[in-house]
């Protein structure tokens, strides 16, 4: 097996280049040790998201609205070290670049375009030192980046954790060796059986306390059949001895088993936490966003509720036990998974201190719980749904509605949310969806197989409203920033292969059965010439006051398609770019980008490669850049040297990926 591998000898020249890159890891190391002073607040960036609550917070101001017109690129790299490309010219890093470093004193740690870990000069994106790779050759060099990595110190001994395909690494932070004390020579097969799973989408490991935590996976809830369940692990933080395991599927005689009617518990799958965990140490809580079920468009297999699939789940960190639960939406039909981490922070509600965790959701609520004991901040009201028409399914009746926030999405499609810019488009909007079952939220899908018509107009549709972009909260403020965009989607039932048969009779279709393809893409339904088919905004920014539950403001991000032929004359204002860019809030400025149409959420010609700054207090755009290419990660800031930076990756179509670091001349 794999994991049974020994490290293998390097040929001569990858010797010499990693021997060059130890050495200048060692140096790096030593230049950290017993610094004179404490470093100031806000000057590292120790977790992916910035805290283990996920707020993407700096306390940093060096910049802020009096000089942000001064801000410059001050470095700018490729996001894997040229020297590897040269040595295996085979490699092609992925364009769409998710990566986040972290900053930990005075060194960024980062996954880079091929997924292995880099030490990067926070002052210069130089590389100080490239991973030992697992295997030799081009197999221990290919892969590709995940969203971010993990760091652990007792004082002495300091490691990063990394996910390297199908294995948990442990690496040593001054060397970028391979940490031999942890697991089988520094890493840890995740599969289980014939699962190997990749974990294409993760945002990597999360450290709390002495454990080192990985959820997430490659299990399909598009699939139409069975898949693996994902379970979250916990591993000791210095042995790598597995801890314990939440099922994320209850086992029979588990709590939430019998929520699966008819036995179908052992018979479905995914569900995993693809979206980054986040977690409170001193309360010693792991906050777990778990995923759809398969087959997350037809249910009629799964009976029931199906928990702890689309639920937010808090566990003891200590013991992997269930504290408590709340399922957002029952009998998934719609992919609803839970797309972004729990954001984590203390508010002030009615006159009282409050503890919460919010949820971002791609059906556009907030859910907002008190952490500690999981009760709903404000009431969460469950109303009649629709029901499904498709033979064999039966919908959920009711569905969990939060009174408090407003939604930050436009929800479902009638007549009447049709884009109306001009008489002839309505017109031709009219004539669209004519084909089609619209609906309020959570109508269910259909297609020919049920009612004749060619599937649902849903909205928010399978990429959101909200997604893995995730949301920005300031702690000092208590407002919580969501970028989401409005696209209306197809959601049609087809009969399945007759190879799938019986396993499931229905499947979503892999293609929409549309009158006129120049209107749809990638099941995307789309107004006249390719104008988004509802009213704007289409890329928003919407603030919320956790503290009251109402609503800040709402903007929208960027141009959106005003210079379209058929727009262009009409003098409208901002229309907003449909994307998926992840927002930053510091002490002074929210900054967020355009996202880019390379990133799977994306619809087609969506993102663009503007970056700016708004007033975190009414939305106004303070400044703005264009960059070579769209974001495609999540912003962070740092202090390095006494100045302030803030880091994205970029990627696109036509661009590699990369980082762009920006701050005063």
């Amino acid at each position: 097996m794999e994991a049974e591998v020994s490290r293998p000898a390097m040929d001569g020249r990858r010797m010499r280049c990693f021997a060059l890159a130890v050495c200048l890891g060692l140096l790096a190391g030593c230049a950290q040790m017993g610094p004179a002073e404490p470093p100031p607040a806000g000057h590292d960036w120790r977790n992916y998201a910035g805290d283990k609550g996920s707020t993407r917070y700096s306390p940093l101001a060096q910049i802020d609205r009096d000089n942000i017109a001064k801000l410059r690129v001050l470095w700018e790299r490729p996001s894997t070290d040229p020297s590897i490309l040269e040595e295996y010219p085979e490699l092609s890093p992925p364009r769409d670049f998710n990566s986040t470093p972290i900053l930990v004193d005075g060194v960024l740690y980062t996954s880079n375009g091929i997924g292995l870990l880099e030490a990067l000069d926070p002052g210069t994106g130089e590389t100080l030192w490239i991973q030992e790779p697992l295997y030799e050759g081009l197999r221990g060099m290919a892969g590709r980046s995940t969203r971010g990595v993990a760091y652990w110190t007792d004082g002495s001994t300091r490691r990063i954790f990394s996910l390297r395909g199908d294995q948990l690494v442990s690496t040593d932070a001054r060397t970028g060796k391979l940490d031999r004390a942890f697991g089988d020579d520094g890493r840890i097969p995740l599969s289980r059986g014939d699962y190997r799973p990749p974990f294409p989408l993760s945002a990597g490991p999360l450290v709390v306390r002495d454990l080192v935590i990985v959820a997430g996976g490659s299990g399909d809830d598009f699939s139409p059949i069975e898949s693996p369940t994902e379970d979250v692990r916990a591993f000791d933080v210095r042995t790598g001895e597995l801890r314990w395991t939440f099922h994320v599927m209850p086992r029979p005689g588990e709590f939430g088993y019998d929520t699966w009617e008819d036995g179908s518990a052992d018979q479905a799958g995914a569900m995993g936490a693809w979206a980054p965990l986040s977690a409170d140490e001193e309360l010693g809580y792991l906050y777990l966003p778990l995923s759809s079920p398969m087959n997350a468009f037809y249910g009629g297999l799964r009976p029931g509720q199906n928990l702890f699939a689309n639920s937010l789940v808090c566990v003891d960190v200590r013991t992997g036990e269930r504290v408590w639960h709340y399922q957002l939406v029952h009998h998934d039909l719609w992919d609803y998974d839970l797309p972004a981490s729990p954001i984590l922070g203390d508010v002030v509600v009615d006159g009282k201190p409050t503890k919460i965790v919010a949820q971002i959701t791609k059906h556009g609520f907030l859910f907002v719980f008190d952490r500690v004991t999981g009760k709903p901040v404000w009431p969460i009201e469950e109303r009649p749904v629709p029901a499904s028409t498709v033979p064999g399914e039966k919908a959920w009746p009711t569905q969990p509605f939060p009174t408090k926030p407003p939604p930050f999405s436009q929800q479902g499609v009638t007549v009447d949310d049709l884009v109306d810019f001009t008489a002839e488009l309505r017109a031709e909007a009219l004539e669209i969806v004519r084909p089609y079952r619209l609906g309020p939220l959570f109508t269910p899908p259909s297609g020919t197989v049920s009612d004749g018509s060619r599937g649902t107009a849903t909205l928010p549709g399978v990429n959101g409203g909200g997604n893995v972009n995730g949301g920005a909260f300031d702690p000092e403020t208590g407002v919580l920033y969501v970028p989401s965009y409005v696209n209306t989607w197809i959601n049609d039932l087809i009969e399945s292969p007759e190879e799938m048969n019986p396993k499931t009779p229905y499947m979503h279709g892999p293609e929409p059965l549309s009158h006129d393809s120049s209107c749809c893409r990638q099941n995307e339904l789309y107004g006249p010439d390719g104008i988004p088919l509802v009213k704007p905004p289409y890329g928003r920014i919407t603030a919320l006051d956790l503290n009251t539950g109402e609503l800040a403001w709402m903007v929208a991000n960027g141009d959106g398609p005003r210079d379209h032929p058929r727009l262009r004359d009409l003098d409208l204002p901002p229309l907003g770019v449909p994307g998926r860019p992840s927002p930053l809030v510091t002490k002074t400025l929210l900054f967020i980008g355009e996202g880019d149409e390379i990133q799977p959420t994306s619809p087609d010609g969506g993102g663009g490669r503007m970056f700016r700054a708004y007033d975190k207090a009414t939305g106004e755009v303070l400044w703005e850049t264009e960059l070579a290419a769209g974001t495609t990660g999540a912003p962070m800031s740092y202090l390095h040297e006494g100045k302030q930076y803030v880091l994205v990756a970029i990627g696109s179509a036509d661009h590699a990926g990369g980082w762009v670091a920006l701050g005063l001349p």
